[in-house]
């Protein structure tokens, strides 16, 4: 999305030096768009009554859910902030910022409530509230994600210290539930154009990225057997 002129009430933040590195913010944003695009499929391959199937495939929803739910509290909480108070020429842009994860955020929590009923006994009645919620989350995702990519990731690049933009890594990071840290290193580096080799590259130390080609990638295939209900 092309960005909108900017108020007249101050100079445009991308007139100064950058400050710090923001790409990492779409990198994120395509585990977003590829975990919720496959979400229908996944839905749908659950035959009726399988419920070990529904709910390997419901806590995949689920940590996925979570992990936007954190990213967009890290957002609300620290970004939004930042920018009113660094980029008050931006103010049009990061209220639409609000106004979009307030709207997300319905579907998100239609999602939550949806799926424990789904995961304990899968049906086409149990589904359809699950697939109107990912639907909607969908929606709200195609909206939202280019608009701030285009928008608001430059702008942070100029008023953002490094170490602001780690505490986002960081928050978004301790999102992951419990258990779920290889399912969720694998969903990341599935969602990137290139499979994730420069994503690890950039992100990963030696020697997690050693771990994970030595273990966490196994248990991330047998975790992806499980959701698309085939053998390992």
């Amino acid at each position: 999305m092309s960005a909108t002129p900017l108020p007249s009430s101050g100079a445009s933040p991308l007139d100064g030096p950058k400050t710090c590195d923001a790409s990492g913010m779409a990198e994120i944003h395509r585990l977003f768009r590829h975990s919720f695009d496959e979400a229908p499929r996944l839905i749908d391959g659950v035959a009726d009554g399988d419920a070990a199937h529904s709910d390997v495939v419901g806590d995949q929803l689920a940590m996925v859910s979570t992990a936007l739910h954190g990213h967009h509290e890290g957002e609300d909480a620290r970004l939004w902030p930042a920018l009113d108070e660094r980029a008050p020429s931006c103010a049009a842009h990061v209220d639409r910022m609000r106004q979009q994860h307030a709207a997300m955020l319905v579907h998100l929590t239609a999602l939550d409530a949806a799926l424990p009923a789904w995961r304990a006994q899968p049906s086409p009645v149990t589904a359809a509230p699950v697939l109107a919620a990912v639907d909607g989350v969908r929606a709200a995702l195609t909206e939202h994600l280019p608009d701030e990519e285009a928008n608001i990731v430059p702008v942070m690049e100029h008023v953002l210290t490094k170490r602001e933009v780690e505490w986002f890594a960081k928050h978004g990071r301790a999102s992951t539930p419990k258990g779920h840290g290889w399912y969720m290193l694998g969903a990341i580096l599935a969602a990137q154009p290139d499979g994730g080799g420069e994503w690890m590259k950039k992100n990963l130390p030696g020697p997690v990225a050693l771990t994970w080609r030595w273990a966490g990638q196994r248990r991330y295939a047998r975790f992806r057997a499980a959701l698309e209900g085939r053998a390992a």
